[in-house]
């Protein structure tokens, strides 16, 4: 599709915005959002006419990019033949979302308890993990994001949930592996792997192994870093939960269907979590849809005690339907390999010659289509290109970055002083190129700041 220029039109949807929307995550006066007319494949454009190619996949969620013409047109058929029903009915398109899925979780994950996105799958992992355990608390990571809702935000470790944190949501935090900024004093992947779980193991002795429900982990942390955990700590993470007794739940919202180049992030590392929650690509965002992935022992939890959970839109059939062929045509097309492929071929070389080029690049790190680029003031000391959390002014080297991109053509996802490189996993190696292309002329911006 070729973008059509209708500032006339762009400017009346910029007003109304601005007039009655209340946007997420923002003080509302100090946000200038770019009004979209259209969006097809790894690009969307402006009213102006200006065409970015998207890498940050929206919200890390367009694993197939935007306008699949089989998920649309799976969606006018299932709108055609059944808009909605209930979640207590058997339905068509809820009941195949459910196989395919299934089909592709590891171990015997094999029930899918469906919501509408990734914050209520965590809700609804953690009530599971309580009620089967009968007990209260949550170990959540440091430098981790699990939803905007009440106790998604609250096991969440990142700077999102300081505004909402009640204090007594049964929440206790550890440190995860993150080399590079060891807690750890570690120098060698295999000492970070070993101090954390042993530090990890420590906070379970601490806090009293038969208080503890659940241990929350983000497969690979997506919004805090995209930190590849170390060989043997999910392993290392799934024993600990066997001798004590506690319930494993690995958030793949962000990592999985074919992000890291495999259909969950678990496969990387062979483990197989007790709950594993799912949304974003599991349909390519084009119809609001998550949900908990359930091991055989704790669905018979609930098999004659009512789980005491739903919401009225759980497995709605356009979500469904969309979820049916996003997963088909990943499995025609090839979506995973390719993910794999090019992040080993294309996006990970390319990223490690930005890196040598630009002083600006403190640690490469990522696998399929998900990376990220640490940025630094001196890469001997490691200073961050902007402190933690930072805004306004102190944020403006990370500002300017971002504007260079954007510039050039591309949509980049930036968060505190990273820039993380999440393309659409079925992106060309033209397109992931010319993406990079933009990025080392970006990071010149960035080399400006550097001590």
């Amino acid at each position: 599709m070729t973008p059509q220029p209708n500032p006339e039109a762009g400017a009346a949807v910029k007003a109304a915005d601005r007039a009655h929307v209340f946007h997420s995550w923002s003080a509302q006066e100090l946000i200038d959002p770019l009004a979209v007319a259209g969006a097809e494949g790894s690009y969307f454009w402006d009213y102006d006419g200006r065409r970015y190619l998207d890498f940050a996949s929206g919200l890390v969620y367009t694993n197939i990019g935007y306008q699949h013409p089989r998920v649309v047109a799976a969606v006018q058929e299932q709108a055609a033949r059944m808009t909605t029903f209930a979640p207590a009915f058997a339905v068509e398109a809820r009941s195949e979302a459910a196989r395919l899925i299934a089909e592709r979780t590891p171990g015997d994950l094999d029930r899918i308890f469906f919501t509408n996105g990734g914050a209520d799958a965590v809700e609804h992992a953690l009530r599971m993990a309580r009620l089967h355990t009968g007990r209260p608390k949550v170990l959540s990571a440091y430098r981790s994001y699990h939803g905007g809702t009440q106790q998604a935000v609250n096991v969440t470790g990142d700077p999102r949930r300081w505004p909402s944190d009640s204090g007594t949501a049964g929440v206790v935090r550890f440190w995860a592996p993150y080399l590079y900024r060891s807690r750890f004093y570690a120098e060698t992947e295999e000492q970070e792997c070993a101090r954390a779980l042993e530090h990890l193991e420590t906070t379970i002795a601490f806090e009293g192994p038969s208080t503890i429900a659940t241990i929350i982990l983000e497969t690979i942390p997506g919004t805090a870093g995209i930190m590849l955990p170390p060989a043997g700590y999910l392993a290392g993470v799934r024993e600990l939960c066997d001798t004590y007794g506690i319930v494993l739940v690995l958030d793949e919202v962000m990592a999985g269907f074919g992000r890291t180049g495999t259909w969950f992030a678990a496969d990387l590392y062979d483990v197989v979590p007790d709950l594993m929650t799912f949304a974003k690509g599991v349909n390519s965002g084009y119809v609001p849809l998550g949900g908990v992935a359930v091991s055989g022992a704790i669905a018979e939890t609930f098999a004659r005690r009512p789980y005491p959970g739903g919401l009225t839109y759980s497995g709605h059939p356009l979500a469904c339907a969309a979820a049916v062929a996003t997963i088909n045509v990943m499995a025609e097309e090839g979506v995973v390999e390719n993910a794999a492929a090019l992040g080993a071929s294309v996006v990970g070389p390319g990223l490690r010659e930005l890196a040598a080029r630009h002083p600006s690049v403190g640690e490469v790190r990522g696998v399929g289509m998900f990376w990220a680029l640490e940025l630094v003031r001196d890469r001997e000391t490691r200073e961050p290109l902007v402190p933690y959390n930072a805004s306004g002014e102190a944020n403006a080297p990370m500002a300017a970055f971002a504007a260079a991109a954007k510039e050039g053509g591309i949509w980049p996802f930036v968060n505190m002083n990273r820039t993380h490189v999440v393309p659409p996993c079925n992106a060309s190696e033209a397109e992931l190129k010319e993406g990079l292309a933009v990025l080392d002329a970006a990071l010149t911006v960035a080399d400006g700041y550097v001590a």
